[in-house]
């Protein structure tokens, strides 16, 4: 019955209504995508739809900074960084006369829905805005400037926010537009850097953006294992200087060439006084005489191309803020839409503002633990994760756990793999095992390819594609004998596993074989990386965004070189065996005109209806057509085929292009997301394999056939999840090795709404107005979900 409570948007009707959308303040890629997504989605309902040049600076202005956009206008946007309808700070808009100016401007072109891209400043002037707005129109009808009925007609104004900010300062939000696209240019340069500074063995101070918010600090030195960091919202104790200096020197005596240090452009000591990158030079300069270099990133941050995730985000975040501002009514309170795990949610504005103004009080107050806890979830995990990662302690502080823990990889290379086995290997040691790499999967298990590995070993790791393990697809099934022969030969008493289908299928033959060895009674757990994202159990897995990234930065390229040439269609194959994902959300990202996939069936009517589809578009001014297909979407509309077919159906309209991406999706370095997500979930594995293996010790040793203790650990949702490996066997799909529920099926319709497809998007779990969530103090300890 699920078909009738489903709430579809087709009900919601934008006939009649006008949405007007700027950005303001501070720019940020993925602006432009958000700002097409409105467009789009504004249009696709019924509405009209304008853009505000130059953001409140324009709405003051009026005139033609506010012009009717159409669906043309925001082609080709998508990959450009920045905001291509302008940005400005406005002293005027602060102004009482600024916003009745503003308000006119708006109330002559029946202005009455505002989509609002910006920062926490420019979303509480929208909120003043509208909480003023019917005065100001009062105001207004008594100058004689507007009639009654052009009152009574515009009485109420609506509102929706979006945060574009690179600071990802905004409380509320897991991720503002235009962190992640700032991370990856922090990211391209530590990388860069990191080559010379081994050639000389020298010592970086690398100054990043966040004047109030260490997060691109923090997440950045997590990403590229830097040495220290410095942010606002934890200023170090007093006599830092000293600790650094001797962990430097630690780490130079340790045949580490370089030292990375990463300072917040916000950081402060415990009394208040700012930390200059400079100040650092001069003390390591002083108290090590290492050769050291300042670099200050600047602007640099805020350029380039957006990342896919901003793009997706944007895309997501658009569509949302429109359905947000068709369902408003009189008393719903602005709202910001937000990220939260992996789903969009509409927040409060003024309740997200307020906190967002809480942290910057408790900064003040130097109440910094509070800072931390109410700047959410995310930011504590990633600090608590560098305090694991960053500080070795010596061998005589280490707990003695006696246990010794396997890490291994199986299944195909995937990006980000090697920041996970540096994680899991470092947690673990802190924690007080013994850890022993497996190379080369279960097929190096069996032929008994396992070493110890120390903390100096998975040094400089983070950065490094592919798997340094070494990795096959080999299952474990045939030589169980073998590898329960060397879990005795090395004692070893608990098993990370990091891969992709494979791992899970070989998780499953080893906890499936416990009754018959005994050896495979420990505690296992699975970390699912694979640029296919087919894990079932986890809505995301480690290496598909790096991979999404290298699909987008082609499809970019390959957009290019259609514009010179018109008319033309391109026709890709990506990876991902049976699974979708990577098509359609590189699709989405990539602003794709039709993507084929194996989980939603397609004959020889829907091909032709693509084609139609974009012969209409070829007369229009957007000249170019993008098709995706996964790989196995359909045994006998191949590739190749489709090109044939739109060869000849387009011909004397457009001409077609083939390209198969192939291995280059695996992508090179692994993204930032890659990076950090790897690494804060393989120290979590590694956490719980330290608490499963105290309950399973019994009478000299470790034991434990319960099904819980053979795990798969994925985000679901909003949170990290261990799931019995037992229970997930009856969500896949075996043959074409997928989960038989994805999420990302749901992103699907935007990508269609987007290319100007008429099709169904339910909308049945959006549209809840939520409360921003407040962490409670003891909930604040290093396991509490990511």
């Amino acid at each position: 019955n699920r078909q009738d409570t489903r709430k579809f948007f087709e009900n919601l009707s934008g006939a009649g209504k006008s949405i007007a959308v700027l950005t303001s303040g501070g720019d940020a890629q993925g602006m432009n995508g958000a700002v097409r997504a409105v467009v789009r989605m504004g249009i696709y309902v019924g509405a009209k739809v304008y853009f505000i040049h130059e953001g409140y600076q324009g709405m003051v202005d009026g005139g033609d900074n506010i012009k009717e956009a159409t669906w043309e206008s925001v082609s080709s946007m998508l990959q450009v960084g920045g905001t291509v309808i302008g940005s400005a700070r406005c002293k005027a808009f602060r102004t009482h006369e600024g916003r009745l100016k503003a308000a006119h401007n708006l109330v002559q072109r029946h202005i009455t829905n505002l989509c609002v891209i910006g920062g926490d400043g420019s979303l509480t002037g929208a909120n003043l805005f509208r909480e003023e707005w019917s005065s100001l129109l009062d105001e207004l009808q008594e100058q004689g400037l507007i009639d009654a009925e052009a009152a009574r007609a515009n009485s109420k104004l609506h509102i929706v926010g979006m945060v574009g900010s690179i600071d990802n300062d905004f409380c509320g939000t897991d991720m503002t537009i235009g962190t992640d696209s700032a991370l990856h240019r922090i990211i391209e340069v530590v990388d860069a850097i990191m080559t010379t500074a081994q050639s000389h063995q020298r010592t970086f101070v690398l100054e990043v953006m966040g004047r109030h918010c260490g997060y691109l600090a923090l997440v950045s030195a997590l990403a590229c294992g830097a040495d220290w960091v410095f942010i606002p919202e934890m200023p170090p104790a007093d006599g830092w200087e000293d600790d650094m200096c001797q962990k430097l020197s630690e780490n130079r005596a340790d045949k580490k060439r370089l030292n990375i240090i990463i300072v917040a452009e916000g950081a402060i000591d415990s009394h208040n006084k700012a930390i200059t990158p400079d100040y650092i030079k001069d003390l390591v300069v002083r108290c090590l005489g290492f050769d050291t270099r300042v670099t200050i990133l600047g602007h640099v941050q805020r350029g380039g191309t957006p990342s896919a995730f901003d793009r997706i985000l944007a895309s997501r975040m658009g569509v949302e803020a429109v359905l947000a501002l068709l369902e408003a009514s009189t008393n719903t309170p602005a709202c910001v839409v937000s990220l939260v795990g992996n789903q969009a949610v509409r927040l409060p504005l003024m309740e997200c503002v307020q906190m967002t103004q809480e942290v910057q009080k408790a900064m003040d107050e130097k109440k910094f633990d509070e800072a931390v806890r109410l700047r959410g979830r995310s930011f504590q995990n990633n600090l608590n994760t560098y305090r694991l990662l960053s500080h070795r302690r010596a061998d005589s502080e280490l707990p003695n756990s006696s246990f010794n823990v396997a890490v291994m990889n199986v299944g195909a290379p995937a990006a980000g793999m090697n920041a996970a086995v540096r994680s899991a290997v470092r947690v673990g040691i802190s924690e007080g095992h013994k850890m022993f790499a497996v190379s080369d999967g279960f097929e190096g298990f069996y032929k008994g390819q396992i070493k110890e590995i120390k903390w100096g070993d998975v040094g400089g790791w983070t950065g490094r594609g592919g798997s340094l393990l070494g990795t096959k697809r080999t299952l474990p099934g045939k030589h169980l004998d073998k590898i329960a022969e060397q879990i005795k030969i090395h004692n070893i008493n608990a098993l990370l596993v990091i891969g992709g289908f494979e791992a899970y299928v070989g998780l499953l033959e080893l906890s499936s074989a416990r009754d018959k060895y005994s050896e495979f009674c420990v505690p296992m757990v699975m970390v699912p990386a694979t640029v296919s994202n087919n894990i079932p159990g986890s809505d995301l897995s480690i290496g598909s965004d790096t991979a999404l990234n290298a699909i987008t930065d082609t499809c970019d390229r390959i957009k290019q070189s259609a514009s010179g040439t018109k008319r033309r269609v391109f026709i890709i194959e990506t990876m991902g065996g049976y699974c979708g994902y990577l098509a359609t959300v590189g699709g989405l990202a990539a602003g794709a005109d039709a993507v084929y996939i194996y989980e939603e069936p397609f004959d020889i009517r829907d091909l032709q209806a693509n084609v139609e589809h974009l012969t209409h578009k070829m007369k229009t001014s957007i000249q170019r057509g993008l098709v995706l297909r996964n790989e196995n979407c359909n045994e006998n509309f191949t590739t190749d085929f489709i090109y044939q077919l739109y060869s000849e159906e387009g011909r004397g309209v457009f001409d077609c292009r083939m390209n198969v991406l192939g291995h280059m999706q695996q992508g090179g370095a692994p993204s930032p997301f890659d990076r950090n997500f790897g690494t804060k979930v393989a120290a979590k594995a590694v956490q719980w394999i330290s608490r499963t293996l105290k309950d399973s010790y019994k009478g000299g040793r470790v034991f434990t056939s319960s099904e819980d203790t053979a795990c798969l650990l994925g985000m679901r949702r909003r949170a990290l999840v261990f799931q019995p490996v037992s229970q997930l066997r009856d969500e896949t799909d075996f043959v074409h090795r997928i989960p038989k529920e994805q999420w990302w099926l749901k992103l699907r319709p935007l990508m269609k709404i987007l290319a100007k497809y008429k099709t169904s998007y339910d909308v049945s779990d959006l549209g809840q107005l939520e409360h921003v969530t407040r962490i409670q103090p003891k909930e604040s300890d290093a396991s509490s979900a990511i």
